[in-house]
């Protein structure tokens, strides 16, 4: 599927039909790899000239807003599909493909009457993108924010031992506390675990002999256990710190620990939802809103030929999707069946010596109407 298209459109002086048919010719001749398709657009309300041009200002700012909303929900649905792990059978719009849509488009009169003035068509399609827009912003902020707890409590549990939360690395079992005696959980760098089991029955007094144990071991450090009695356990936090040894507050309480694994379980179980619903959500509204900029850009490419061509409407629109090397020979089967005496005018500085295009302000300006569609 290609990526890129022109919406073009060509004055039409004696039959549309014709000047179909030769362009069929010419591109099927000097571009045979060239698509090329009829642009149906319909007989839209001119309205005064004043409107129109009025609305064209506004036009090629608006097809820049429709395209970064295509984009951006294009490129949240990739990266959706890519995390669940769904293969993409590709997009689609009321159940067509996006170039099937794009090059088979179809007026939808009953979403967008063709007697209402341009102005309106126009600003009801953009609030419509726009709402779409908003309502993205809201459920991925609502996804992030769940990934973003998610996110936290995984770092929690597999971040260095000096930092990770250790209620799911110390059992009931691992931790004695009575009247008289508590159990502490001393984090020791790996190499230096010898030095540990050496001196901490020494470090302080009434500490338990042999009462160590080693729980867990990450690339950087050691979790220990030691027992002793309670009133010496801040003798003994000073003295391990002073020996490069780190003494983590821990009460273990199982209940704390069903509660953390529950949350855990809950937030994962939202995730999948939300991301499931958000992606249903994209599939649906890429659809939407790929729809409404094809409709805008039908109303674009009517109402840019009816400044370039003048009333009544006579004008052939069509959508090509050249190659990157032939974009030059169908630029010059376009211009050649412009048939208009100033073409010369409209190129670029670097064809001619200036011209309308440096008075257009538009490096790309052509004798006949042109713009690009980008679907990624």
């Amino acid at each position: 599927m290609a990526t890129r298209y022109w919406v073009v459109s060509l004055p039409v002086q004696n039959s549309a039909s014709a000047l179909w048919k030769q362009l069929q010719e010419q591109v099927s001749k000097h571009s045979f790899d060239t698509p090329l398709y009829r642009f149906n657009t319909p007989n839209l309300r001119v309205g005064t000239l004043d409107s129109l041009l009025s609305l064209s200002d506004d036009l090629v700012k608006s097809n820049s807003f429709m395209e970064g909303v295509s984009h951006k929900i294009r490129r949240q649905i990739e990266e959706l599909e890519r995390i669940s792990g769904v293969v993409s059978s590709g997009l689609t719009v009321d159940g067509v493909p996006v170039d099937s849509y794009l090059t088979r488009f179809v007026w939808d009169e009953a979403k967008y009457p063709t007697m209402s003035p341009l102005r309106e068509i126009v600003d009801s399609i953009h609030g419509q993108v726009a709402k779409i827009e908003d309502d993205l912003k809201v459920r991925v902020a609502e996804y992030n924010n769940i990934r973003s707890q998610l996110n936290a409590i995984n770092r929690k549990q597999s971040g260095s031992l000096g930092v990770r939360d250790l209620s799911n690395l110390v059992k009931p079992e691992d931790i004695i506390t009575s009247e008289h005696l508590t159990t502490l959980l001393a984090i020791v760098p790996k190499y230096s675990q010898k030095d540990w089991l050496s001196s901490y029955e020494t470090l302080t007094n009434y500490v338990v002999p042999r009462s160590s144990k080693k729980l867990y071991e990450d690339n950087e450090y050691a979790l220990y256990t030691v027992t002793l009695f309670s009133r010496v356990a801040d003798n003994f936090r000073t003295s391990a710190r002073e020996k490069g040894f780190q003494i983590r507050d821990f009460e273990y309480s199982q209940e704390t620990h069903e509660g953390r694994k529950q949350e855990l379980e809950n937030l994962m179980q939202d995730q999948e939802r939300l991301r499931g619903s958000l992606l249903q959500w994209c599939y649906t509204s890429y659809g939407e809103v790929f729809s409404s900029w094809m409709h805008f850009c039908a109303v674009r490419v009517f109402a840019e030929s009816i400044l370039r061509y003048g009333l009544p409407p006579s004008f052939l629109a069509c959508v090509l999707a050249p190659s990157t090397k032939g974009e030059k020979k169908v630029r010059s089967i376009l211009e050649g069946l412009c048939d208009v005496a100033n073409s010369a005018y409209w190129k670029t500085d670097d064809d001619v010596g200036g011209g309308m295009a440096g008075l257009a302000g538009d490096a790309d300006a052509h004798p006949y109407v042109s713009f690009t569609i980008n679907l990624a």
